[in-house]
């Protein structure tokens, strides 16, 4: 069966797509990357096109919105109906089945309402729990407040039987102080969740050879 990966954040701007494509760029096999839904299509090429820039893995985009706002209030301002949580959740059973790998990454924060009636990354999760197993990876910052940050998202997962497969410091600074060192302890000590590895800040702007390389040494 296809292993289904679901990538979220602890919140917005964690290096949660950096993070999508070191992960497809290290899984083997066939690979598909997934963004239910993309917001602020308006200026932005979305993060599906930077993860096919970063590794070549095959992307999706399913629902595309022109406004940089969660999904649900980017559709209603726009007046536009979206697809509910459970039709993105068919609809990623049905692109999955040629894959052996599909990383289905999310927006914003695990409780970031993907359609307006509610349904969040974590509804989208739970649903695709129900048929495959799921492992979600979460995406967390390198400073102050992702302790907390990291506790609230784990918590929610855990309060769905959710058991998180790891965390990832999306964006691990050239210099990092007290805080960003003592993190690296302590996120893993406080949730109970293992720590993965750490993408350096801005390797989003690597060639795709060197990418796909250092991907490996990120998340061993």
């Amino acid at each position: 069966m296809t292993r289904l990966v679901v990538v979220t954040g602890t919140s917005t701007d964690v290096g949660k797509t950096v993070v999508t494509a070191a992960l497809a760029a290290t899984a083997e096999g066939r690979v598909l990357v997934v963004k239910p839904v993309q917001t602020g299509a308006a200026d932005d090429p979305g993060d599906a096109a930077t993860v096919a820039e970063l590794t070549g893995v095959d992307v999706v985009t399913f629902t595309v919105l022109d406004e940089p706002l969660a999904p649900d209030t980017a559709a209603r301002r726009a007046g536009v109906a979206i697809p509910s949580v459970a039709e993105h959740a068919a609809r990623v059973r049905e692109v999955a089945a040629p894959y052996d790998v599909v990383v289905v990454e999310g927006a914003g924060g695990l409780l970031v309402r993907l359609d307006t009636d509610g349904g969040t990354v974590l509804d989208l999760a739970a649903d695709l729990a129900t048929t495959h197993e799921v492992e979600v990876v979460v995406v967390c910052g390198a400073g102050l407040g992702t302790l907390n940050h990291t506790e609230l998202t784990v918590g929610a997962l855990r309060a769905r039987g959710l058991e998180p497969a790891g965390l990832v410091v999306g964006s691990w600074p050239a210099e990092p102080g007290l805080a960003e060192r003592c993190n690296l302890e302590d996120l893993p000590r406080v949730s109970g969740v293992r720590l993965l590895g750490r993408v350096p800040a801005g390797s989003g702007v690597l060639d795709r050879a060197h990418f796909v390389a250092a991907a490996r040494t990120w998340l061993p």
